[in-house]
């Protein structure tokens, strides 16, 4: 039996919502990681800033536009995970500016995904899996980077089927 590990990072507050704003209570990645952590056996790990993004969607876009024009690593709060025994490593996140926040750079490039499978997740506005898998292929190197699954922030909430075709298509057993 594959050992599965869902990592992801998400960003509750103020967001993107169809050309307007929304408030969060809890942020887009976070519903989709919840609803693929329900139907998969799996352990769960959430990355989180230690210095959080603002509630502001506008503070949020400037920051990470710093941090992608420096290549910054903002610190991940807390003790990162093992990843001795997992065959597959669902990473789960946001995609900005087309990419992933550089929160998930810090956190590939701190651990060794050889000889692992990743998933890249994510939730998006218009850029859809973004460079996730030409940038997890680069940080993360001797892993395989398997097939993906891009929602709309918009439509998480009402992804379940979305959810569950994905998780038959890559083969991990739905409860």
């Amino acid at each position: 039996m594959k050992r599965v590990l869902l990592a992801y990072f998400s960003r509750p507050g103020e967001n993107y919502y169809y050309g307007g704003r929304t408030d969060l209570k809890v942020g887009n990645t976070e519903v989709l990681a919840n609803k693929i952590g329900s139907r998969i056996t799996c352990d769960t790990y959430r990355i989180q800033a230690a210095d959080p993004y603002p509630h502001d969607y506008d503070a949020t876009v400037q920051r990470n536009f710093r941090e992608q024009d420096t290549d910054a690593h903002p610190a991940v709060e807390g003790r990162l995970p093992s990843l001795d025994g997992y065959d597959t490593i669902l990473l789960a996140s946001p995609i900005w500016n087309v990419r992933a926040p550089m929160i998930m750079t810090t956190f590939t490039e701190a651990l060794d995904f050889r000889g692992k499978t990743i998933l890249p997740v994510t939730t998006y506005a218009v850029s859809g899996l973004g460079t996730t898998e030409r940038d997890y292929a680069a940080s993360c190197p001797g892993a395989t980077i398997a097939e993906g699954l891009a929602v709309r922030g918009e439509e998480v909430k009402g992804a379940d089927t979305e959810v569950e075709t994905w998780l038959r298509r890559i083969r991990l057993p739905v409860r």
